[in-house]
């Protein structure tokens, strides 16, 4: 089941609502745990065993590391649980990659075992070492009471709260902690959970999968019959799906978290007006990028300790492998690697001439923007051999005498308006437009007021009646991280 989808938004949603507000507050833990499950389930019941075991070797192993009182002791079980946690991602994830690695190196003919990847693993199982750490830290303060929890119901539900369960964000406990024990939820919070999934509906439904549709069907063309203007529309396409895909589930999962009383955090930030890489992952997938920095990048010594660069590749390197078991992963993480090792390295070194800053501006978004879309090419297309490729005739490295399709194939009138569309809405209007319209937006975003509280109400349903109309007139909707 997906947010964009008319069971979802009809009958899941609101009967899981009704249940949450119209049952004592003693059981909604309970009741919104179930719906949790039950939404989990519907991606494939198998994958509800491992979830719950899981989640019951998760709480206990957070208890006997909090209950432990010799600090050596708890260091061991914290090393044992995250050599679980980390084993179980090797093992459903990595399987395959390891042993066909393996027979090819020393030609071998072992044969690869059939592993069915449990929806989400990547995420909830980072969630769940996120726990166990800062039990582990906080047990050393004192302060362990703050972060472990003894109710196998609230522990259950944080791991598998529906709205960010199979795509995150990854939130921490003690940001929820609170929330876990239903206190009312404000009529102004609740409203705003409204506008905030129905932004994300509309940039899932109505932009993600519309230019994501052309996209994959431009990557299903045989490089060998793909012209470069076509190959440069895929990527750009691609840019912007994975983008209005993921971001448009954030959105999803954030406004329905303010509906059940959960602030769940932000994760991205208009990553595309971003000037160096370094600013660009300070934008996108915040929250993964803040567990790496807490559990990895800073336990390696971060900027004190060690070689910051090694720290730094190791930190990418990392990434690349969460997201999936392909050697095109692991390159996508090192490529951006490079570019963050680069920027760093040059970093207060001045240019041998001054640019206006307007130029300067541009040149630096450009190159960000190009190091990303080619990495998304790494991204999209996990066989490395292919990718390079495709980014060889993005760049008229290969010759075809033959083109199956021509550009104007694919990018017709509604093609491109809804590249227009997807372009502006990557733009944070909001902090970029002049100053004399300031007065003017301040007064939109009011909501004492009537006027404008009417428009942006209007605004939201037409976005919601067009989203609706998307839904369903479309049989594709994909959500990329799905896999991860």
């Amino acid at each position: 089941m997906v947010f964009s989808s008319v069971i979802f938004l009809c009958i899941f949603l609101p009967v899981v609502l009704a249940g949450c507000y119209i049952l004592p507050k003693k059981a909604r833990g309970i009741w919104l745990l179930v719906a949790s499950l039950g939404f989990y389930a519907c991606g494939g019941p198998k994958h509800l065993i491992y979830l719950i075991a899981s989640i019951v070797f998760n709480y206990i192993a957070g208890i006997v590391i909090a209950d432990l009182s010799d600090r050596k002791y708890q260091k061991v079980a914290l090393v044992a649980a995250v050599i679980v946690n980390v084993g179980s991602l090797v093992y459903f994830k990595y399987t395959g990659l390891l042993v066909e690695t393996y027979n090819g190196l020393l030609k071998k003919t072992v044969e690869i075992p059939e592993i069915v990847l449990p929806l989400g693993i990547s995420f909830y199982t980072f969630q769940c070492m996120s726990y166990i750490i800062d039990v582990y830290r906080a047990s050393s303060d004192g302060g362990v009471n703050t972060v472990v929890t003894k109710d196998p119901v609230k522990f259950a539900l944080y791991i598998t709260f529906f709205p960010q369960l199979l795509q995150g964000p990854i939130i921490r406990f003690s940001d929820v902690k609170d929330a876990l024990d239903f206190p009312p939820v404000a009529a102004d919070g609740f409203v705003k959970g409204i506008e905030r999934f129905i932004v994300g509906l509309a940039k899932k439904a109505v932009i993600a999968n519309t230019i994501g549709e052309v996209a994959d069907r431009i990557f299903e063309i045989d490089t060998a019959f793909l012209s470069t203007g076509v190959a440069w529309l895929g990527a750009i396409l691609y840019t912007l799906q994975i983008y209005f895909d993921f971001c448009g589930y954030t959105d999803m999962a954030i406004g329905l978290g303010k509906m059940f009383g959960f602030d769940i955090a932000e994760n991205f930030n208009y990553p595309y007006i971003s000037k160096s890489i370094t600013e660009f992952w300070r934008r996108w997938h915040i929250t993964l990028g803040s567990w790496f920095r807490d559990y990895l990048y800073i336990p390696l010594g971060g900027n004190r300790k060690g070689n910051v660069y090694v720290n730094l590749l190791i930190v990418f390197l990392a990434t690349g492998i969460w997201h999936g078991a392909a050697w095109g992963f692991l390159v996508w993480g090192l490529w951006h690697g490079l570019f963050m090792l680069t920027e760093r390295a040059l970093k207060g070194k001045r240019a041998p001439f001054k640019l206006p800053a307007f130029i300067s501006g541009t040149f630096k978004w450009g190159y960000t923007m190009m190091a990303v879309t080619l990495g998304w090419v790494l991204f999209k297309i996990e066989d490395l051999a292919e990718a390079l490729s495709y980014i060889r005739v993005m760049f008229h490295l290969e010759n075809h005498t033959y083109n199956a399709f021509s550009l104007g194939f694919f990018l017709d009138a509604r093609m491109a308006f809804f590249l227009v569309v997807a372009v502006i809405a990557c733009i944070p209007w909001a902090q970029i437009l002049p100053r004399f319209f300031a007065a003017y937006i301040a007064e939109f975003a009011d909501s004492n007021k009537t006027a404008p509280r009417i428009a942006r109400h209007v605004c939201l349903i037409l976005l919601l009646v067009i989203s609706f109309i998307f839904i369903v007139n479309t049989t594709y909707s994909p959500f990329i991280y799905f896999q991860f």
